[in-house]
């Protein structure tokens, strides 16, 4: 459990250009379908394993032909989603080594950290990409992942080749290519909490060079904790999203990708409650104002790929639009105490150029531009009723990034390349603050504070590679890689000198390496890796303020990562995937009378480990096919504050799954928590008093699809 505040405040904005430009390609793609559909795209990712068992290698565009540069990264592919009922990216902690993605209760914030590194609040330290579009956003971040192609997922700074906000890793997620995969799909499931679900999605190859992808989904979920107060489930869920893909091939050398993603969740959130640290009890949830979470995300992305047998070419034009809307009683108790309402409003446009050698020699290059301009508008009022006023406040922040990038590769002798890279970023951000307080019982109102602050940041991000791969494909390598996220601004603040953060940086130093053992039956992996980081963007609370950013002195983290991935025979398939983290603070001291320096970092697991198992009968009986897959994820300890006064120790949760298909019809049975393992989520402290969210409890379902 943890003793920190969580004030999840967004915000609202408005961009005429920008909005604009999202109703043109929006209405290309529309015009598109209605004439006819797509041509492929290869996924943007780079691998060099698959967690899931099967052999299988997906090229970023990012990577030459000739893989000179290796990277720890962990692919999850269509198959293994479907086994393990993995359906949104929190479900991926654990299973993939390091990796970790507390649960909030509500989509307005989703952090991820990845060997330690992240953060709990605004800016995310993990870059995340659907199919090559940019989400800068962290509310964006908690998609769905039915029919997802595949999830790969790159541990360590990526700054390189992917810029801002890569300090951590970068998440990249695919969906199909329907010039390679052609299936209509029909799944309806129900499971315990009244949770429903509803999907159809299909993927036609029109003709050789047009192709169609579209998806749809719905689900809902009655909430598995109850608001004793107001007698209401305190985390029900509604979501809709669609998804449309345009593939168009006008010639064997270009490939062009159109797609647009429309998303409405509606939720109440934030089942928190009173948390007796001294009997490790949780004291019923009981607050008087129902707390809500509702966003619309747009996304839409066109890409223009261009290759011959010397070099390829590729464009990414991306746009996001997010609007969201969150009503959060703060003092989580049956008063009236105080109250937040937020709202946030963001239009990001991006454009990326990248140009790399394409043939087989012993040199290879890439060399690429990135732009981007975002406009985001939160608006935050805090009513404090016990003192008769709130405080509506309202920002306008546009940010303006542009940078430069090159990475040489060069295979030196028989199996032994070099690769250094150079990254060149720069950002311009603004801020245009206005607070006003308003008395609440006369409707009185009063202009407080107004400010414009100015901030520009420049940063150069190195890497070096040595790797050494064997005629047998057994891969060693050694790494030093610089990270950097930017800084920016604090939306709430006590004093003038909370307005603005600084950057932080980091070094990442690793080694590792990849081996096949019994004939490719059995492969394994390792990595060692040290991250020094310094000036962290850490987040703390103030009581009835809400969460600031402030700049630590100086933190490490260190650690290693194993998987193994064995087929004794066909049918039979295992993996393990483990992960230690240990990550402090080598320098915080926040004020005279606290200094955290030796402490661990907050929400940080020690531990991640995933044990999993499928096992494959065909023809069996009646049945075509009988899948069953079972599964254990375990992580911990965890530290939910800076004084490591409030943890979570290691827990383990057993799922599985049963699936029988007879000719187009498949019927599933699976259940998660099979062992009703009893655990915190997340903690914090205000000044109430102590809170926490529990984990979710054993839950079970049933689906029926059809796949034709």
């Amino acid at each position: 459990m943890r003793i920190v505040r969580k004030s999840h405040y967004l915000y609202l904005c408005n961009t005429k250009t920008l909005t604009k430009t999202i109703f043109m390609l929006n209405t290309l793609l529309l015009a598109s379908l209605a004439i006819s559909e797509v041509a492929g795209v290869t996924p943007d990712s780079v691998v060099n394993k698959d967690v899931s068992l099967n052999e299988v290698v997906v090229t970023d565009f990012k990577q030459n032909k000739r893989n000179l540069t290796s990277i720890a990264v962990s692919t999850i592919n269509s198959q293994q989603l479907l086994n393990q009922q993995i359906v949104n990216l929190k479900e991926l902690t654990a299973v993939m080594p390091n990796f970790y993605m507390p649960n909030y209760g509500s989509y307005a914030n989703t952090p991820i950290f990845i060997r330690g590194i992240g953060a709990k609040t605004k800016g995310s330290a993990v870059g995340f990409y659907v199919d090559g579009v940019p989400h800068f956003e962290s509310s964006a971040f908690n998609i769905d992942l039915s029919d997802i192609a595949t999830v790969d997922v790159f541990r360590g700074p990526q700054g390189t080749l992917y810029g801002r906000n890569t300090i951590a890793g970068v998440i990249n997620v695919y969906t199909h290519n329907p010039l390679d995969y052609q299936k209509t799909r029909i799944k309806v499931g129900y499971g315990r909490y009244n949770d429903v679900v509803a999907q159809a999605s299909n993927y036609s190859k029109l003709t050789d060079k047009l192709g169609l992808s579209s998806a749809i989904s719905y689900h809902h979920n009655d909430g598995m904790f109850t608001n004793q107060f107001l007698n209401v489930k305190a985390d029900k869920v509604n979501e809709v999203e669609g998804r449309l893909g345009l593939y168009w091939r006008p010639t064997t050398n270009w490939l062009i990708h159109l797609n647009s993603t429309l998303t409405h969740s509606k939720q109440n959130g934030y089942p928190y409650a009173p948390y007796d640290l001294t009997k490790d009890a949780l004291s019923p949830i009981s607050y008087n104002r129902n707390s809500t979470y509702k966003r619309l995300i747009s996304t839409t992305g066109l890409n223009a790929r261009y290759e011959n047998s010397r070099i390829s070419f590729n464009s990414q034009t991306s746009y996001q639009f997010i609007k969201s809307h969150q009503g959060i009683d703060q003092d989580f108790t049956p008063k009236d105490l105080f109250y937040a309402d937020n709202s946030y409003h963001q239009n990001m446009l991006s454009q990326e150029l990248t140009l790399k050698s394409n043939d087989k020699g012993r040199y290879q290059w890439i060399i690429g531009m990135f732009g981007m301009l975002l406009h985001s508008n939160p608006f935050i009022e805090t009513s404090y009723y016990t003192k008769d006023f709130s405080t509506p406040t309202s920002y306008k922040n546009p940010t303006a990034g542009y940078a430069i990038y090159h990475q040489s590769s060069y295979n030196i002798w028989r199996g032994l390349s070099a690769t250094v890279g150079l990254r060149f970023d720069y950002e311009h951000a603004k801020i245009n603050y206005n607070q006003d307080k308003v008395t609440l019982t006369t409707g009185a109102n009063a202009h407080v504070k107004d400010f414009i602050s100015i901030a520009n940041f420049r940063q150069f991000t190195p890497k070096f590679t040595l790797q050494y791969l064997t005629n047998r494909d057994n891969l060693y390598y050694a790494s030093v890689t610089r990270g950097y996220k930017p800084g920016g601004f604090n939306t709430i603040f006590k004093t003038d000198a909370e307005r603005a953060y600084d950057p932080e940086y980091s070094w990442n130093y690793e080694v590792g390496a990849r081996l096949k053992f019994l004939n490719g039956r059995l492969t394994a992996e390792a990595d060692l890796f040290y991250i020094d980081w310094r000036h962290m963007q850490t987040t703390y609370t103030v009581p009835a303020v809400g969460n600031l950013i402030a700049n630590a002195g100086h933190t490490d983290s260190k650690g290693f990562e194993l998987s193994f991935a064995y087929h004794p025979i066909k049918s039979l398939q295992f993996s393990m995937n483990y992960g230690y983290t240990h990550a402090r603070y080598l320098e915080y001291k926040k004020s005279a009378t606290e200094d955290f320096s030796g402490n661990r970092l907050p929400m940080v697991p020690n531990h991640t480990l995933s044990i999993d198992g499928t096992y494959t009968v065909l023809q069996a009986g009646w049945f075509d096919k009988i899948v069953v897959n079972a599964g254990l994820t375990g992580l911990g300890r965890i530290y939910w504050a800076d004084d490591n006064v409030v943890r979570q120790n290691f827990y383990a949760t057993l799922n599985a799954k049963v699936s029988l298909t007879k000719g187009i019809f498949t019927w599933d049975l699976w259940g998660k928590n099979l062992t009703g393992t009893d655990y915190i989520a997340y903690s914090f402290k205000m000044s109430t008093g102590n809170y926490a969210q529990k984990g979710k409890p054993l839950t079970f379902g049933t689906s029926l699809s059809m796949t034709f």
